[in-house]
């Protein structure tokens, strides 16, 4: 082993299986927690998926292992497949160890093959709460020896409405046992879950800007939304990525899949509403290379960890930075490059702004890429987003009062070349080398069109667009 892991004070048999999965250095939530963990210490760390969190719980969790019947320790997790991807981790991690028997309890399984796995006894349960409460219920779990309790990504099971479940969870174990908390970030709930379960306990701190990780390029596009599918299209025929893309609702997701699915891309859609057989199988084919494009919203993705995933872009920007900070840790692991896309309209730029002074800073402006070929889908002028609050565009032309314009010259070209209702037509501004008018969004494309064609005081004007910013009136 390099230096790093062989430091640590874990079992050669661990520091084989390390090396076997092909980690070489510790990361920092590693480095930090698993001395802690290995000297019985609490813990709650700070650190997001994809930083080796499960193995900086997982190593100290199987060198300090005790045999019977009953399960020794539990691993809470806010969704299936994170619960899965944590049990398959373990049991590479104990894969030198003596038939360490892990079991992933989730919902949308057959409840009689966990219970008959329960019987047969079990070292490690992993699972989600609700599906660790059924098991209580039925008295087929027994968590009376539990030495060990994992909290895996704890602000996303609060976010999904655990608490009260991991309360309940939480009086069946023993109070004497250690406990280790792991969370992307740490807000009061979070705080007072610790607070209210843990023995004074060590906070291992990461801060904000460690919270990305720093393989991940970040990328936004000040794109109109009727041009997000366009700018999507191009990217991926640019790219060719394993991409995951995040949308905010079940039903712009569907459509979205829907739109690439007819255009001939490898695409899926992955939702609340999709049924855990079709979860299963559209997860399975992602991973296989079956589909390359995952469309998602952020419930449905939470916990996903997927090898090889080489771009998160980000159709429609979360309100939430935390969640921007998720979303992106889907790419950029296991010290590979990633690339996170952020679609964001001219209304939506004091989003970015959050996301910025929430302390992630490498977000830079690029264009659309070119693709060299003809797009399928063509660029449209959209209005929707640069339209103030009463649906009027603004418009600047490169011709002023030193070319002689007066309003009723404007005036007499909007109405009568161009036939603009004067109903659609607000304030003008002449000034000495540029005039500003406003058009109602439903007349704009009219009038950007009709300008393009016309001669103004014997010149041909060149116009364009001026987006309203959130706020402006």
């Amino acid at each position: 082993m390099t230096d790093g892991f062989d430091t640590l004070g874990l079992d050669p048999l661990l520091l084989k299986a390390v090396e076997r999965m092909g980690f070489k250095e510790p990361t920092p939530v590693q480095l930090e927690t698993i001395p802690l963990l290995l000297a019985g210490k609490d813990v709650m760390a700070q650190a997001q998926t994809g930083t080796g969190k499960t193995a900086a719980f997982g190593l100290p969790l199987l060198q300090n292992i005790s045999r019977g019947r009953k399960p020794f320790a539990l691993i809470l997790c806010p969704t299936r497949e994170l619960g899965v991807q944590v049990a398959e981790e373990i049991k590479k991690l104990a894969y030198y160890m003596d038939d360490v028997r892990v079991l992933a309890i989730y919902g949308g399984r057959s409840i009689d093959e966990q219970i008959n796995s329960l019987k047969k006894g079990v070292d490690i349960v992993v699972g989600t709460p609700g599906r660790i409460i059924d098991h209580l219920q039925r008295k087929t779990l027994d968590l009376s020896e539990i030495e060990f309790l994992v909290l895996d990504e704890a602000d996303r099971m609060l976010d999904m409405g655990f608490i009260e479940d991991i309360d309940y969870i939480l009086e069946k174990v023993p109070k004497e046992r250690q406990t280790m908390l792991f969370s992307a970030t740490i807000p009061e709930g979070v705080r007072k879950i610790a607070e209210g379960h843990m023995r004074a306990y060590t906070k291992v701190d990461i801060s904000e800007q460690e919270l990305v990780l720093p393989t991940t390029k970040q990328v936004y596009f000040n794109i109109e939304r009727k041009n997000k599918i366009w700018a999507l299209c191009r990217v991926l025929d640019k790219e060719h990525p394993k991409a995951i893309v995040f949308a905010q609702t079940k039903m712009m997701v569907d459509i979205i899949a829907k739109r690439l699915q007819s255009y001939g891309y490898p695409a899926a859609e992955l939702h609340g509403d999709i049924t855990q057989a079709k979860r299963e199988k559209t997860l399975k084919d992602f991973r296989s290379g079956k589909i390359m494009i995952l469309v998602a919203t952020d419930v449905a993705a939470r916990g996903l960890d997927i090898e090889g995933v080489t771009h998160v872009i980000n159709y429609d920007i979360p309100e939430d930075p935390e969640i921007y900070v998720h979303r992106i840790g889907r790419t950029g692991r296991a010290g590979k490059e990633g690339i996170a896309i952020t679609f964001i309209t001219s209304a939506e730029m004091y989003l970015l702004k959050k996301i910025k002074e929430y302390g992630v800073v490498d977000v830079e402006q690029v264009e659309v890429p070119e693709t060299g070929k003809r797009d399928l889908v063509r660029r449209v002028t959209d209005f929707t987003d640069v339209a103030d609050i009463f649906g009027m565009v603004k418009m600047e032309l490169d011709i002023g009062e030193k070319d002689g314009l007066k309003k009723i010259d404007l005036f007499d070209v909007l109405t009568n070349q161009l036939r603009i209702s004067d109903m659609d037509i607000g304030n003008m501004i002449i000034e000495n080398d540029h005039t500003i008018f406003e058009i109602q969004k439903t007349a704009a494309v009219k009038a950007l069109n009709g300008m393009g064609k016309t001669t103004i005081k014997g010149r041909k004007p060149t116009v364009r667009v001026i987006p309203v910013q959130k706020g402006e009136y």
